[in-house]
């Protein structure tokens, strides 16, 4: 049996949550093969133990995923840009009709629109800056490759199953136990 030394990280719902294979608390997140031959669930500390498995970053992947994301970035920007303008144009508009009817109250309403208007384009700028940051953050390594004790460990388990599996099919076969003795006369 050839089993791969590379595991995926996977989540499950808490409903769901299993014992760590190492510390046998209810853990969520489930190491397992690409081709679902075995897995197991960890404890999110267990994997940043260097002792236990180590990442394996794709770096085409993550250059990928980076030029992805200041994509999307800047598309979000331009688009609140946009927005914005066409917002300064309909309050234009207003000042325009406000202007006409009162001149001492456009003064005043100016200042306060430009100082919130700095603000809001402030704020924008510092939750786009943010959402960027937490993605960081929330983004960890996928792919893990065990050290060699665990793997072979693995390996050991399932090379027991798959024994076990064969001594049960060998007990059910009837040319397993000799035949009755039988007395020739």
């Amino acid at each position: 049996m050839s089993l791969t030394n590379v595991y995926h990280l996977r989540r499950v719902a808490d409903t769901a949550a299993k014992s760590c294979l190492i510390c046998y608390k209810p853990s969520t997140s489930v190491l397992i093969t690409p081709d679902n031959k075995d897995f197991f669930y960890v404890c999110p500390a267990h994997l940043q133990d260097r002792h236990f498995c180590t990442p394996i970053i794709d770096t085409e992947g993550e250059t990928k995923r980076q030029k992805e994301e200041a994509m999307a970035r800047e598309i979000e920007i331009v688009k609140k840009e946009y927005e914005e303008k066409q917002r300064r144009k309909k309050d234009k508009a207003k000042d325009e009709k406000e202007k006409e009817k009162d001149d001492s109250k456009e003064k005043d309403k100016d200042t306060s629109n430009s100082k919130s208007d700095e603000k809001e384009r402030d704020d924008k700028i510092d939750s786009i800056k943010n959402a960027g940051t937490e993605r960081k953050t929330a983004d960890s390594p996928r792919i893990f490759e065990l050290h060699k004790t665990f793997y072979q460990m693995r390996i050991d388990r399932l090379r027991g199953i798959e024994m076990a599996k064969r001594n049960q099919e060998r007990m059910k076969s009837p040319s397993l136990f000799p035949s009755v003795p039988t007395r020739e006369l």
